[in-house]
């Protein structure tokens, strides 16, 4: 989905039928495979004001979204349209084109708040299109965003006080763009000139006065100013001065636009793609196609049920979906990875196990670049476990291996001494140092054979064993060798023996030195990754908190400015409240990021079966070092 288009013409995203809303499975499997950032421009209005135009536009197309060319409302539910981003390699641009609002036509006025709520919870762009003018007129039609605050939630549990939430809005919604289409004014206050952004900012400016209807003007002013801190504002000529063309556009050539309406079409184009941003979810959470579906259904789903929509509760929802495809995708990279380095068998274990971490730690990368809001790190003890399992496998497969060859090797070189010992040939006198010579030189051969891996010694030692009773037996037959000697050679070999064993026992404890360490390694990776995730998210939660106190001081003296003073004395409890929050997060970086340190190195002794003296105290001091 990388390249070329994506889709050659709209589909249905959001059904709007029989006063409910349903989600088309088709575009739905569109959005799945599309595991590219998204960057989501939705446009709303009133119907028939030329919103599919624009959003065609933006698509490089002509044809596409369907235009209508009679009172009748084209657009029914939400279509959506997939493209190639034209600026941000790697992206996709996903257009959203949402019914009229205000068609005499619905039966409930209601679904109109919900295609507004849903263009807004799902867009990284919103686009509101109006005629003409912006008025007070053109305002009151825009009484939507004043709804969002019982459309909407951002936590699934109420506030402190009782009220809405809306002042985590300003970190989700989306950027907003006002455009104005037939625009014939000029572009001047008090006989200057002004540039659009001006315009749309000085209709914003709220209305003196007590009485109820300025009242009643200035919420749809405040709501906007308080929701949307980054607005943007563009007016657009007529298409043409020729009225029976209008209704047909689509179909005339480029030549016969007005130059001022192509030219004013290009620079909303060029912002859109230039300024759009990717979609991102609260704490940086970038959106792809897939997760942009996910939210969709979610949505829906509140919706149809008769709940209000909570981003909280969609994040944690689409959390559990992505997080246990993060565990697969990296389970999935580290059997993938062992399985092309390891050749098996390995010389050493310790070889085997630095294949290993390095393995992990691309998955536990993997997993922490797709995963999120793992706050009780579940996924992440899910992945040690199933990682710490598939190693287990691997190791057994590598001694699986080295002892197969290894026993073949051995029988192979001891082939001769067995069918020497079952004709008798050692049975005569000097038969015992000739037997000697004849395994010192299977001995020499079978070590002189590459690879044969982590059970060489063991394999070999069994072997040596199954000799001794055969060697005892030769040994007291040899009549060349007088009872000292033979008691001499008996003492040599128990002596032989027991270096033997003594050298496999050593070498089976460094095996089990070298697997806790590994273990202890996991472990530290674990920590040392999580710690540089958890700093991102504390940064990413900082600077959206900052944000949203810059947006509050600029709404709290703009109010002061346009002579508002008790609303911005009322303001000042909100900005308190939030540097204090800020202060907190600051404050708080290392017992925050230490106690979730503390709590995965404690639950992780019991998934990497580490011993008791690594434990309590130790495992305390082992995640100390990443604090």
């Amino acid at each position: 989905m990388a390249s070329g288009p994506i889709m050659l013409v709209p589909i249905c995203l959001v059904e709007n039928k029989n006063e409910q809303m349903f989600v088309n499975q088709k575009a739905l499997k569109i959005l799945n495979k599309i595991s590219q950032p998204v960057v989501v421009v939705a446009i709303v209005g009133l119907y028939r004001t030329g919103k599919s135009y624009l959003m065609n536009c933006l698509a490089r197309e002509k044809l596409g979204f369907s235009l209508g060319s009679t009172v009748q409302s084209e657009t029914k539910g939400i279509w959506m349209w997939c493209v190639p981003h034209p600026s941000k390699p790697n992206h996709t641009l996903v257009l959203l084109d949402t019914e009229g609002l205000g068609d005499v036509e619905k039966g409930d006025p209601k679904n109109d708040s919900w295609i507004f709520a849903l263009a807004v919870l799902l867009s990284s762009t919103l686009v509101y299109n109006s005629m003409n003018t912006i008025n007070n007129d053109a305002l009151e039609k825009l009484h939507y965003v004043t709804e969002l605050t019982e459309l909407i939630r951002a936590k699934s549990s109420p506030t402190l006080d009782g009220g809405d939430d809306s002042m985590e809005f300003v970190s989700f919604f989306p950027d907003f763009i006002w455009t104005v289409r037939d625009f014939t004014l000029e572009l001047k206050l008090n006989g200057c000139p002004i540039t659009e952004d001006e315009y749309l900012e000085n209709a914003l400016k709220l209305v003196q006065g007590l009485n109820p209807k300025a009242k009643i003007s200035n919420v749809p002013r405040e709501c906007i100013r308080h929701f949307f801190p980054k607005r943007k504002c563009f007016v657009f000529d007529r298409p043409t001065k020729e009225t029976e063309l209008l209704a047909h556009i689509e179909n005339i050539l480029e030549s016969e636009l007005d130059p001022k309406f192509r030219g004013q079409s290009d620079k909303f184009c060029h912002y859109i793609f230039t300024h759009g941003r990717t979609k991102t979810l609260k704490d940086g959470v970038k959106v792809t196609g897939k997760r942009l579906g996910a939210l969709v259904v979610t949505y829906v789903d509140a919706i149809n049920s008769g709940a209000v929509p909570c981003l909280e509760n969609a994040v944690t929802t689409l959390a559990q979906m992505e997080n246990s495809a993060a565990v697969q995708k990296a389970a999935d990279h580290y059997s993938e990875q062992m399985a092309q380095r390891v050749r098996f068998p390995t010389d050493t274990l310790q070889e085997l196990l630095d294949l290993h971490v390095t393995c992990e730690k691309e998955a536990i990368k993997i997993f922490m670049e797709n995963s999120f809001k793992d706050d009780q790190r579940e996924f992440q003890k899910k992945l040690m476990e199933i990682i710490k399992n598939k190693k287990e496998s691997f190791l057994l497969k590598n001694e699986e291996t080295s002892e197969k060859y290894c026993q073949y090797t051995v029988d192979q070189l001891s082939k001769d001494l067995m069918e020497d010992i079952s004709a008798g040939t050692f049975s005569v006198p000097g038969g015992h140092e000739d037997y000697r010579k004849a395994k010192e030189k299977i001995e020499q051969r079978y070590w002189e054979v590459p690879r044969k891996g982590v059970k060489a010694t063991e394999v070999f030692q069994h072997f040596l064993q199954s000799q001794v009773s055969i060697e005892k037996s030769i040994l007291q037959a040899d009549r060349a060798l007088t009872q000292r000697e033979k008691y001499i050679a008996e003492e040599r070999a128990r002596k032989e023996a027991a270096e033997k064993e003594q050298e496999l026992m050593k070498q089976k404890l460094q095996e089990q030195e070298q697997q806790m360490e590994a273990q202890k390694r996991s472990l530290e990776e674990n920590l040392a990754q999580l710690k540089e995730k958890l700093q991102k998210d504390r940064e990413e939660a900082l600077r959206e908190q900052t944000e949203i106190l810059e947006h509050k001081m600029r709404m709290q003296e703009n109010l002061l400015n346009e002579g508002f003073k008790k609303k911005s004395d009322e303001m000042e409890a909100e900005i308190n409240h939030l540097r204090n929050i800020i202060d907190s997060t600051k404050k708080d970086e290392t017992p925050w990021i230490s106690q979730a340190l503390d709590k995965l190195a404690d639950e992780a002794a019991a998934i990497l079966s580490l011993p008791g003296k690594l434990a309590g105290k130790g495992l305390k001091a082992l995640s100390s070092l990443f604090k």
